[in-house]
């Protein structure tokens, strides 16, 4: 197929590779063309829009920062793309905002999905992303052999809308774990136990989490680059807060890792991965 794809970011320059050696003609944009560089080298072409990205495309991906950023993306895809084509965005979005899309994108003749994945760096890179999907049935059947590509479980949670709603309830477990995870290891260190021995111990069982297993080894080893940006999480937070109020439901645990999660972008660190909390809690040697 031909596939237009849009940002070439840490998650979606692998994203993006991994439909590139599945033997589909890829076509690529992204505001900084340095980052599209080693899917050129392989193979993709460039375009200097996101509208040229989806001229002649069968399917045209969003991979980009902010609900503006995905707006923006799609009026070009929407203005420019062919009947028919699969828009898919793997932006974690507003869900307001993916309707809205995915009603203007029917209007034009085109096959609306929001698609959010979870996973990181590591997950992009290995093809294991949880991959959450709004739209159509249809729609959704004719994504699944491209989304296989880059992911390992990919479900349809309901109509447009809904994959978003989905990713925003996962990251409320993401911020939640990444809080109980800094704190158990601010704790140990407090109390002068060995951080790598009490990860070891406590890792595999009752406490075990995502970001036990795959961020505080980060932690301990000073690497606080990111898998997924600081700055991400907190508008993810931001617009889960926002649907929580809409929906009528109290979540204190989600506005106080909002909070903590604040104070990391006020000191300067939106822009490292996630695992970055741990530097408000104690410094490591």
């Amino acid at each position: 197929m031909r596939i237009g794809f849009v940002g070439a970011g840490v998650m979606g320059a692998s994203m993006a590779g991994h439909l590139l050696r599945a033997g589909h003609e890829l076509v690529v944009h992204t505001r900084t063309r340095a980052k599209a560089e080693p899917l050129l080298a392989a193979g993709a072409r460039w375009a200097d829009s996101a509208a040229e990205a989806a001229e002649g495309a069968e399917a045209a991906f969003s991979m980009v920062g902010y609900p503006a950023d995905v707006e923006e993306v799609w009026r070009g895809f929407m203005s420019a793309a062919p009947r028919g084509c699969l828009l898919v965005d793997m932006t974690t979005s507003s869900p307001a905002l993916a309707r809205r899309l995915a009603t203007a994108a029917v209007a034009c003749g085109l096959r609306p999905l929001d698609a959010p994945v979870s996973g990181g760096d590591r997950g992009a890179r290995e093809a294991t992303l949880t991959v959450m999907t709004g739209g159509a049935e249809e729609h959704h059947r004719a994504a699944d052999p491209l989304l296989a590509h880059m992911g390992r479980t990919i479900e349809r949670l309901g109509g447009p809308g809904a994959g978003q709603l989905c990713k925003l309830a996962n990251q409320i477990a993401v911020a939640s774990g990444m809080v109980a995870m800094t704190e158990t290891l601010a704790f140990a260190k407090a109390v002068g136990l060995d951080l790598a021995a009490v990860h070891r111990t406590v890792s595999g069982g009752a406490a075990g989490s995502w970001p036990m297993t795959n961020l505080a080894p980060r932690v301990l080893r000073g690497d606080f680059a990111p898998g997924f940006y600081v700055k991400h999480l907190v508008k993810d937070l931001g617009l889960a807060l926002d649907t929580a109020r809409e929906a009528g439901v109290e979540l204190p645990g989600l506005k106080l890792a909002a909070r903590l999660y604040d104070r990391v972008v006020a000191a300067g660190d939106g822009d490292l991965g996630t695992q970055a909390l741990a530097r408000r809690y104690f410094a490591l040697a």
